[in-house]
């Protein structure tokens, strides 16, 4: 099911058309039906509000002006963090063969001195 602040990737005609983000879902005057409104994520960016089904939401296929439209959550990737360790010996070995030394980037806490 996707919800608030989800990514969907919205099927136009069984082919993947457009990334959006649902920014709010609202219940309509009519039973089982929500007003979803959606971040396009385009250039420039757009929003739109779409009257649907709770099944529709959850990736059910339905039509507007005939044609065929379907929303898919887009998974979230989890990040592996990276040991340290690993990412030293990989940059010594770097530095040994002259290829150069790869800088993690870390984001530092300038109020508390912490990384």
């Amino acid at each position: 099911m996707a919800f608030e602040n989800d990514v969907v990737l919205i099927y136009f005609q069984d082919q993947p058309a457009i990334f959006a983000r649902i920014e709010t879902i609202e219940p309509d005057i009519k039973k089982d039906w929500h007003h979803v409104t959606l971040l396009l994520l385009t250039l420039p960016v757009q929003t739109v509000t779409w009257i649907l089904r709770k099944a529709y939401i959850d990736g059910a296929p339905f039509t507007m002006g005939g044609k065929s439209v379907r929303l898919e959550k887009v998974k979230r990737i989890e990040q592996k963090k990276e040991d340290n360790n690993q990412s030293h010996q990989f940059n010594q070995d770097r530095s040994k063969s002259g290829i150069g030394t790869i800088i993690p980037f870390k984001k530092f806490d300038t109020k508390n001195g912490d990384t």
